[in-house]
């Protein structure tokens, strides 16, 4: 099993699937990457070598993936908190931040619905 950048790249799979395994790679990285160190994207992960590994390796460090990647997307949001801004505040509320409605929708980011003792018995009298 191939370990790159802390994560166990997944067994039977394509390389061109099992690179996307790592955080911040998705098609286009993955195949400049393997084009650069010159493996076929339709070999399979369990036959490449640990010289292999190792190319590939320094091929992403051109990159910004994995742990530099999470921790600047963290800075980004904390800054964009700091600042109080629109988005800032939707963040720190858990609210949707890119103008979704939240009126009926946005149970993923709000969590479950919880129900208000005695609503409907409000609605019923009127």
């Amino acid at each position: 099993m191939a370990r790159l950048l802390g994560v166990d790249l997944p067994r039977n799979k394509k390389m061109k699937v099992a690179l996307r395994a790592i955080f911040g790679v998705g098609p286009k990285v993955c195949s400049e990457v393997l084009a650069k160190v010159g493996i076929n994207p339709e070999r399979s992960s369990n036959e490449v070598t640990e010289e292999e590994v190792q190319q590939i390796r320094t091929a992403l460090d051109e990159y910004n993936v994995e742990g530099d990647l999470r921790r600047e997307i963290a800075l980004n949001i904390k800054r964009l908190k700091d600042l109080g801004c629109y988005r800032g505040i939707r963040h720190r509320k858990g609210l949707p931040v890119r103008g979704q409605r939240t009126h009926t929708n946005a149970r993923t980011r709000k969590g479950p619905a919880v129900a208000i003792a005695g609503k409907k018995s409000i609605k019923a009298m009127k």
